[in-house]
């Protein structure tokens, strides 16, 4: 199938996915062990970003459906891209309800749309996929996520810097690999840019390990739940440059501009702003 084949692609949207869990004490501790003093949190209550870590695709437990990068092969729930690197693009979440602990939640998966684009780097195809989570009967989050593809690395240097963007509320992460490690395996993500180094450099081209987006999304989710004393309505989230492991990064939160709300970024060492959010409350 060729890579722009989108006739045959479009026959994947509105393929449907359904899983479920309990988020358990357990997991809650190892969500708090992992991003610890970063979180937003109410007794009784997932913290923001917590269902990222939830219900992991069923070709995700099985080790003979892993293609090479790590990541499910193509052509079950996902469409068979051919373009070899994906991550997470961004996307959006509508919190309506906290979703509860020790309760089961159910989550379907729908593909919403398929589309190709030519970006600097060449070309891309965004993947948009809808998710409801409920508990109960009760619809508590609606989400949507774009994954992207793209095409092979060239050869070039690292993204230029920008002017440090100074928030009202900021803290400093450092990225160790033993963090990118736990939260690869909170998110069973076993998507090998995050951990193999020569893998990510060699294969990917990338300038080392890449800190994952839903980890990046998920200290913006709760810096902005923290100042705004509860968890936003709506968080949007945009990945823009990726962020490469090893020195600390800024994640940063600020009142918007344009009214009520809250805008909220990552930003590296070099002054790169890695992933923007906005935040509704």
């Amino acid at each position: 199938m060729s890579e722009l084949d989108l006739g045959q692609l479009q026959g994947w949207v509105g393929r449907q996915e359904r899983c479920s869990a309990v988020i358990s004490p357990q997991m809650l501790e190892a969500y708090r062990a992992t991003l610890g003093p970063h979180l937003w949190d109410a007794e009784g209550y997932a913290p923001p970003g917590l269902h990222w870590c939830l219900a992991p695709s069923p070709a995700a437990a099985s080790m003979a459906e892993l293609g090479e990068d790590g990541h499910p092969r193509r052509g079950g729930f996902l469409p068979p891209v051919l373009l070899p690197r994906r991550m997470w693009a961004g996307g959006e979440v509508q919190t309506l309800e906290p979703l509860p602990i020790g309760k089961l939640i159910r989550r379907l998966s729908t593909i919403r749309d398929i589309r190709f684009k030519e970006g600097r780097s060449g070309k891309l195809c965004f993947v948009t996929v809808d998710h409801e989570l409920s508990c109960k009967g009760r619809v508590a989050i609606r989400e949507r996520q774009d994954i992207v593809y793209r095409a092979p690395a060239a050869p070039g240097p690292a993204p230029k810097g920008g002017a440090t963007q100074v928030g009202e509320w900021e803290h400093w992460i450092e990225t160790p690999p033993t963090l990118l490690m736990r939260y690869s395996a909170l998110t069973f993500n076993a998507h090998r840019i995050h951990y193999d180094l020569p893998y990510a450099t060699e294969v990917e081209g990338y300038q080392g390990l890449v800190v994952q987006g839903p980890l990046q999304a998920s200290l913006l989710f709760n810096l902005a739940a923290r100042h705004a004393g509860k968890v936003p309505s709506r968080f949007d989230y945009r990945g823009l440059v990726p962020l490469i492991a090893g020195p600390v990064f800024r994640a940063a939160v600020s009142r918007s501009s344009l009214g009520e709300g809250l805008r909220a970024w990552t930003q590296d060492a070099d002054g790169n702003v890695n992933m923007e959010a906005t935040a509704t409350c």
